[in-house]
C-alpha cells in the first residue's frame, strides 16, 4: 500500500486507489501541510481533498510531459466532442 504523500504536486499519476477498482489518472493541483487537493480525470472530472496519510492501493506510473501532451490533446478533443455547439436556432 501507498499513500498520497508519496506524489508531487503539478504531476500526473495512474493510480488504482483500491485493489479492484479501475485505473484513474489524477494530477496533484496544490497541497498543504495535511492534504493535497485532486484533479480526478474521470467523466466527468472531479477534483477532492484527500488526507496525505489516506491510502492508495497502486501508484502506476507518473506521466512524462510528453504523455501527458499527447493525452490533453486526446482529451480536449474529446471534451470539444461533448460541448459542441448546435449552430441551428
Amino acid at each position: 500500500m501507498y499513500t498520497y504523500d508519496l506524489l508531487e504536486t503539478g504531476c500526473y499519476y495512474l493510480v488504482k486507489e483500491k485493489e479492484d477498482s479501475s485505473i484513474t489518472l489524477i494530477k496533484i493541483a496544490m497541497a498543504t501541510d495535511h492534504c493535497l487537493f485532486i484533479q480526478r480525470y474521470d467523466d466527468p472530472m472531479e477534483t477532492e481533498w484527500k488526507l496525505k496519510k489516506d491510502s492508495l492501493a497502486d501508484i502506476i506510473e507518473c506521466l512524462s510531459d510528453e504523455a501527458v501532451k499527447t493525452w490533453e490533446e486526446h482529451y480536449k478533443s474529446n471534451e470539444d466532442a461533448y460541448y459542441e455547439e448546435d449552430d441551428e436556432e
